[in-house]
């Protein structure tokens, strides 16, 4: 039997979807797989990932090949999966989760905590953008776009001193390089950040059992929660919300950390539920948040976007 497995060009997809593939190869010996590289809107449009109204730039063409029978399943870094799927698609499979937390790399070595005043960082993305500005505030920074070996690059010419990254694509990678791994207490990752989803046809059983021998159930659960949290509050690129749950037992925790436009207000937010009901810690926690009064600091947002989208 072969497959084929659609995937973004990336160097990142690439090597997640060889990593899927060797793992898939150790329990379907029998089984030949190959990639397909499909161009999304993500790739080829190079504004700032917030400024982009759009939800699965970096999946739906993909997503579309799968369902169209072009391929047989899609892999995806799981943050860049939007909740609703077309309901032809099912997220087939979650395997283990890689490392959570970000990553400081600087052209000098320096850490976020000693890099010079001034200096230049450069992010994708608005959470990580207003988190670095809590702890320097006298540092600048900017979006940045392009694969992660191109934006590790331009921490080596005039525009950018350092940038902050997932600790995840730097391991898939392989990528040989110095960083300094940040606390997820100061920077709270996105929900989903470091999984890997593998999607497939909702009908097609034999390809999703196939897939789940790879699956990782404390993984599954975790970001369950995870986003069924962000589905509550309607989180996304444009949204700096920070979330991470942790299984133990027959329990798990799920913080969130939310933040206001300038920095200067922060929610959070920690509860602890069932394991094996994600759905309903996540939309506990959605809960509190709103009581404390995290749709202002969401109105907020979109307003500055826009804002930034006009200037």
């Amino acid at each position: 039997m072969k497959y084929i497995v659609g995937a973004r060009g990336s160097q990142l997809s690439i090597a997640q979807t060889n990593w899927v593939i060797s793992e898939l190869k150790k329990v379907n010996p029998g089984c030949e797989y190959g990639i397909k590289s499909i161009t999304t809107k993500g790739d080829t449009d190079s504004r700032p990932l917030f400024t982009i109204n759009q939800k699965g730039i970096f999946e739906k063409e993909v997503d579309r090949a799968v369902s169209q029978k072009e391929v047989d399943f899609a892999v995806h870094s799981l943050k860049d999966v939007p909740s609703e799927l077309d309901e032809s698609l099912v997220i087939a499979c979650i395997p283990k989760r890689e490392a959570v937390n970000d990553v400081f790399i600087s052209s000098d070595g320096s850490s976020l905590e000693n890099i010079k005043k001034g200096a230049v960082v450069g992010t994708s993305s608005l959470r990580r953008a207003v988190q670095v500005s809590r702890k320097r505030p006298d540092i600048t920074v900017k979006p940045i776009r392009g694969n992660i070996e191109t934006r590790i690059k331009k921490t080596s010419g005039e525009n950018f001193d350092a940038i902050v990254l997932a600790q995840a694509g730097i391991s898939r990678l392989g990528v040989d390089v110095k960083f300094s791994p940040l606390s997820i207490n100061d920077f709270s990752p996105s929900p989903g950040q470091g999984a890997i989803a593998i999607v497939a046809r909702s009908d097609d059983t034999n390809t999703i059992s196939m897939l789940k021998k790879i699956e990782d159930s404390d993984s599954r659960l975790e970001i369950e929660a995870e986003r069924a949290l962000s589905n509550y509050v309607d989180s996304g690129c444009r949204f700096p919300l920070g979330a991470y749950a942790k299984s133990s037992g027959t329990e798990m925790t799920l913080t969130v950390t939310a933040f206001s436009v300038d920095g200067k207000q922060s929610l959070h937010v920690t509860k602890t539920g069932s394991k094996n009901d994600p759905a309903s810690l996540g939309k506990n926690v959605g809960e509190e948040l709103r009581k404390k009064g995290v749709n202002d600091l969401a109105l907020n947002w979109r307003e500055k976007v826009e804002e930034w989208n006009t200037t």
